[in-house]
This record gives C-alpha cells, sequence and structure tokens, in this order.
C-alpha cells in the first residue's frame, strides 16, 4: 500500500513538471511571436515611407538608375523570406539609407525640404524603434532556444514540434556598411523640383516592449 502511495506521489509529480515544462515553452515561444509582431510593425512603416523618400530626393538629386533598383530592391526584400534574409535586408537598407543622408548634406537645397527634413526624422526615429524590438526579440529568442536545448526543455519540446529559432541578425560579412554610388548625383542648384507626396503624420502611439 506504501508502495502504490509513492508511486502514485511520483507520478504526479512527473505529470505535474511536464505540464509546468509545457507551459513555460509555450509561454517563451508566445513571446517571441509578440517580439516579431512589434519588428514587423516598424518594418512595414519604414516599408511605406521608402517610397516617399526617393520620389522627394529624386526630386532634387538625380540618381543613378542603380541606387534606385537597390533601395527597391532591399525594401522588398526585408518583408518577404525567412528571419536571416529579411535581417540582412533590412540591415542593409539601413545602411544604405545612412548614406543616402550623408549625401544630402552637401545639397542644401535637398537638406532644406520640409518634406526631406520629415521623412528623414521619421525614418531615423524607426530605425531606433528597429533596434529596440530587435533587442527584445533576440533575448526572447536566446531565451526560447535555451528552454528547448537544454533538459529538460529538449525532451518536452520535440514532442511540441519545437525547433530553434534565428535571431534578427546579419551575417558576419553583411555587418560594415553598404557602399552606394552616388556618382550620378546633379547639381541641384536649379530651379525648385516639384514637390514630393507629403509624408504620413508622425505616429503618437508607442511600441511597447
Amino acid at each position: 500500500m506504501v508502495l502504490l502511495e509513492i508511486g502514485i506521489v511520483i507520478i504526479v509529480i512527473v505529470l505535474a513538471a511536464i505540464v509546468l515544462i509545457f507551459n513555460g515553452l509555450i509561454a517563451k515561444k508566445n513571446r517571441v511571436n509578440t517580439a516579431w509582431s512589434q519588428i514587423e510593425v516598424q518594418l512595414k512603416r519604414r516599408y511605406d515611407l521608402i517610397p516617399n523618400l526617393v520620389e522627394t530626393v529624386k526630386g532634387y538629386a538625380k540618381y543613378e538608375r542603380g541606387v534606385i533598383t537597390q533601395v527597391t530592391s532591399l525594401r522588398s526584400a526585408m518583408m518577404t523570406g525567412s528571419v536571416k534574409d529579411r535581417a540582412a535586408a533590412s540591415n542593409q537598407l539601413s545602411a544604405t539609407l545612412k548614406s543616402i543622408f550623408a549625401v544630402a548634406e552637401n545639397y542644401p537645397t535637398l537638406k532644406a525640404s520640409d518634406n526631406f527634413k520629415e521623412l528623414q526624422e521619421q525614418l531615423e526615429t524607426t530605425e531606433d524603434r528597429i533596434a529596440f524590438t530587435r533587442t527584445s526579440y533576440n533575448d526572447y529568442v536566446l531565451d526560447y532556444n535555451n528552454a528547448i536545448q537544454q533538459i529538460p526543455g529538449n525532451i518536452i519540446a520535440p514532442l511540441m514540434g519545437y525547433k530553434t529559432m534565428d535571431l534578427f541578425d546579419v551575417p558576419e560579412g553583411e555587418q560594415g556598411p553598404v557602399k552606394v554610388d552616388m556618382s550620378g548625383l546633379s547639381d541641384d542648384s536649379g530651379s525648385a523640383p516639384a514637390q514630393a507626396p507629403a509624408p504620413a503624420k508622425k505616429s503618437t502611439k508607442k511600441t511597447s516592449s
């Protein structure tokens, strides 16, 4: 009788431990998914702002077709594919935008444009938000990956179909700044160009961490 009671207690403890591990893994995965959704919000925001930036800059400075193609290609790539692919495209796009803003310093008319200044401010704010949400996402992914790779999570995770997730990062070889050929820029000292579409109003909604 005593052995039966001990056996029942052991079974209850084991089942309780399995339930706790199961629920813990679900909670960790949900945190990863929530953090990723916050990254996607900011990627979409930047995706929507870029066409206005391109049109505004084109009105003041003539870019070579390759530069426009590069920005457009990266813009599309960061919204599709795996986390690794989207991270690589996002980081390349960030570097490209920084290069464009740096070159704009040589064009006073462009730099003084209200549209350009507004777009630059919104894009820089978005870049900061992407960096912030990416940090949170990577922290949650690391916590999740550790949980499913360590005992006893590595026993339960395969039964749940859980696999390790990628960090929102870029390969080491792509961490340097992207070189953008600006040789096609022409002098903007001529007549004022037509106004590009006005940028969207800055959102006052704060991104939750």
